[in-house]
């Protein structure tokens, strides 16, 4: 079995590490990622200049690759033949916040997973949901053995590369979570604010602020899951079609008169 390890805060983040200490149990592990952090980057894809890639080794000393391109690009490359060896697994984090709801088309997280569908590829992407007023050092254990029990599911129930599997874990020791649910997209609410400031020269420039995002809490949903304190496994996939609108809009007149 061979593991792709990649993340969106960059190849020196910590959640790296221990996904990809984690991923060891499984058989070869490839590190892969961003030299930077790409935080909520969404799904890029880099084709107006050229991309670098550099050997490295984490904190450990394992050995691994960085690129300047995005998540999504590190996992195109490596499954496009930069890594010539074929990768059974793509597994992304883990990243230091939840991805819920509407977060999936902006996670770098996630899309990392997801361009690993686009190959044919499973993908898993793993975060945890750090507190809010919580500022110190992130233990990532227990997140690392919800990885683990998750990639060993979709390795023996051998899942469809269609699906990606957005797995987000409560912070909290791995004995101490109440179980795992697989739940459907719950509702992300956003409190943003446009804040305006003016350089030295008095032109202005712009910063996307405000508060951190909240939730609908709802059973079944991912954010009523972790409030709960389950892990929560949520299928997603690319095809976002509302299938139910296909019917009602062939009904409509497109044809302008």
């Amino acid at each position: 079995m061979h593991i792709l390890v990649t993340n969106d805060d960059g190849v020196n983040a910590p959640g790296l590490l221990a996904l990809a200490n984690a991923m060891k149990t499984f058989g070869k592990v490839t590190v892969l990622a961003p030299d930077r952090n790409w935080s909520a980057s969404g799904h890029v894809k880099t084709l107006e200049r050229p991309l670098r890639v550099r050997e490295t080794r984490l904190a450990d000393d394992t050995p691994a690759y960085c690129t300047d391109g995005a998540p999504s690009d590190s996992v195109a490359l490596a499954l496009l033949g930069f890594i010539t060896e074929k990768i059974d697994v793509v597994v992304s984090g883990i990243n230091p916040n939840a991805n819920i709801g509407h977060d999936v088309t902006y996670s770098g997280t996630v899309t990392a997973a997801m361009e690993a569908a686009i190959a044919g590829v499973n993908g898993v992407a793993v975060s945890v949901d750090r507190p809010d007023d919580y500022y110190g050092p992130i233990d990532y254990t227990g997140a690392a053995q919800a990885a683990q029990v998750v990639v060993r599911r979709v390795i023996e129930k051998k899942l469809s590369p269609q699906i990606v599997l957005n797995v987000n874990v409560p912070y909290a020791d791995f004995q101490n979570f109440k179980g795992f649910q697989v739940t459907r997209m719950g509702l992300r609410i956003y409190r943003d604010a446009l804040v305006v400031r003016h350089d030295p020269r008095g032109r202005p420039y712009y910063w996307i602020g405000g508060e951190t995002p909240i939730g609908k809490e709802e059973d079944g949903t991912d954010y009523g899951a972790l409030k709960q304190g389950y892990v929560s496994i949520t299928p997603i996939q690319l095809d976002l079609t509302a299938h139910q609108m296909v019917q009602p809009l062939q009904q409509w007149e497109w044809k302008d008169k």
